[in-house]
């Protein structure tokens, strides 16, 4: 069964759908500035890429209510995932099973947070609406009902690989009959518990991120929402972006944080994902790094591409220059970014690289270029506790 990519949803610190995305990068502009959103003690030290609209200019946008509490991880979402079903024409495509897969971490701590904060000074004080919308499931399903996706909704929070696993648990749904469409990806809003938890980790970066680049020295944080429309392909269908050829998943455990300094997860991760999709490691045009920006990523996913793509090292770069990383989001951002490549044969520019890691060398493409003719792209996601996966796309 042939599954296709039929719509696109993005929402990040460089734009609002594709083509405001696409012209930052082309363009070289990065999302990455100044802490706006709440008070810190890193305000003024650690760069962020922030969506560039507060929760009250997101709520306009989307229509609705002013007074009514929503978390700003289901606000990003929300415009994500309908820029998606909009573009696959789902609202006038009747009768479709519909599902809904989201992959997040953060769920409402953005407003929870507001609640302890004054709950802390008074335990009679604090608004418990803003409690209500915590779990990681509100967004889902609010979501979803706003999307009209009824056929099936779960939420994945598997870190950094999130947005990833949402897609892949969205085609093996199409593909069990369970479905007739996924809307599947993932959001993540910037918030305090997770800039101060990765501020305690030591790994994030007082300048813009470097990824694959010798004086890397951590990733900045970063907020948004990226969704796909997968379906089996039929003459029904719009015409698809391209297809989901092959994705896999595997559970390195080998730190709590931090991969193998060989990339053994990675390794496998992508490995697995060539062969489910039929295809050799020299078929592959474009890998989109999950290229933290951190030591120890850019080490052991490097080490883990030399060694697979031994023969022929693809054109290769990260994104998250531009976008931040966005934890349960990058997935689906990056998912998205491939699609793009892959329809208007793009390569995107690894912004802020100089000099190669010297342990692999690998040199990622410092250019924006259009025409490339990019016809199979591989996508990396890497979370915490070596949850790595992997999705392939391809022309159909």
């Amino acid at each position: 069964m042939e599954i296709i990519i039929s719509g696109v949803g993005i929402v990040s610190g460089i734009g609002f759908g594709t083509a405001e995305t696409l012209q930052a990068i082309a363009g070289k502009k990065s999302g990455l500035g100044r802490l706006t959103l709440f008070n810190s003690v890193y305000q003024n030290t650690v760069p962020v890429a922030e969506v560039k609209a507060s929760n009250s200019d997101l709520k306009q946008r989307l229509g609705l209510p002013e007074k009514k509490t929503f978390s700003r991880t289901m606000l990003l979402g929300l415009l994500a995932a309908t820029q998606a079903a909009e573009d696959a024409r789902l609202p006038l495509r009747k009768g479709l099973r519909i599902g809904f897969i989201s992959g997040t971490t953060t769920g409402g701590i953005d407003r929870s947070e507001n609640f302890y904060h004054a709950f802390f000074v008074h335990p009679d004080k604090g608004r418990l609406r803003d409690v209500a919308v915590h779990d990681c499931a509100d967004s889902t399903e609010q979501i979803a009902a706003r999307i009209g996706a009824t056929g099936y909704i779960t939420t994945v929070s598997t870190a950094c690989s999130s947005g990833a696993n949402a897609i892949m648990l969205g085609a093996r749904l199409i593909k069990h009959d369970i479905v007739d469409c996924a809307v599947a990806g993932g959001v993540d809003a910037l918030c305090k518990f997770t800039l101060n938890g990765f501020a305690s980790l030591k790994i994030l970066d007082n300048a813009p991120c470097r990824p694959l680049d010798e004086s890397r020295a951590g990733l900045n944080l970063g907020e948004g929402a990226g969704y796909v429309v997968l379906e089996r392909k039929s003459d029904d269908t719009p015409a698809p972006y391209c297809r989901l050829a092959g994705y896999a998943n595997v559970c390195e455990a080998f730190h709590q944080t931090a991969s193998s300094p060989e990339g053994q997860g990675p390794f496998e991760a992508m490995r697995q994902t060539l062969d489910a999709a039929g295809i050799t490691a020299e078929a592959v045009d474009y890998i989109n790094f999950h290229g933290t920006g951190t030591p120890n990523n850019d080490l052991a996913e490097g080490n883990a591409v030399k060694r697979l793509f031994a023969k022929k090292i693809p054109f290769l770069s990260s994104t998250k220059a531009f976008t931040g990383h966005t934890l349960g989001a990058a997935g689906g951002i990056e998912a998205v970014l491939s699609a793009l490549a892959i329809k208007h044969g793009l390569l995107y520019p690894n912004l802020n690289y100089s000099q190669p890691v010297p342990e692999h060398g690998l040199r990622p493409v410092t250019g924006f270029r259009q025409g490339a003719g990019i016809n199979v792209v591989l996508s990396n996601s890497f979370g915490f506790g070596g949850n790595d996966s992997s999705l392939l796309f391809s022309k159909t």
